[in-house]
């Protein structure tokens, strides 16, 4: 699994394009639950210190299924049915963070001022799909760890 930095290093093009994305700051977090089913949850990750962050309420379900079993998918937001903004798209492990260090760099990247009761998961990436139209037509990327 790679963090963001490597991963940034590794696939600069599609690094770029989530850069792109992050104008819409709100997410698609996809989790496991409990009994096994899928579950989809919108959230606000962010990058800093070259990782990918996210907080959220320990209580949150999508708090409790990364905390169970840490496996994720990602999905940016579409703008319209013609995906004019273009897809974006990881997956990976996400790892809750209990250190002082880890909480202080993710705090000064946040977009937001975080509750000190916030959780605190960093996002590990092992594939990355990003996909954009031109004239209708689908230019798709795939990567894969």
């Amino acid at each position: 699994m790679l963090d963001w930095e490597e991963f940034a290093k590794l696939q600069p093009e599609m690094a770029s394009f989530r850069e792109k994305t992050l104008q819409y700051k709100v997410m698609y977090l996809a989790t496991i639950r409990k009994d096994g089913y899928p579950r989809v949850h919108p959230f606000t990750p962010f990058i800093g210190s070259g990782r990918l962050f996210a907080f959220m309420e320990s209580t949150s379900p999508k708090a409790k299924d990364l905390q169970r079993n840490g496996k994720y998918s990602m999905h940016s937001l579409v703008a319209d049915q013609n995906g004019t903004n273009g897809e974006f798209q990881i997956g990976g492990d996400a790892f809750l963070l209990s250190d002082s260090a880890s909480r202080e760099a993710a705090i000064a990247s946040c977009p937001y001022k975080p509750s000190e009761r916030y959780v605190l998961f960093e996002f590990k990436i092992n594939r990355c799909f990003t996909n954009y139209y031109t004239d209708g037509t689908p230019n798709a990327k795939h990567w894969k760890e």
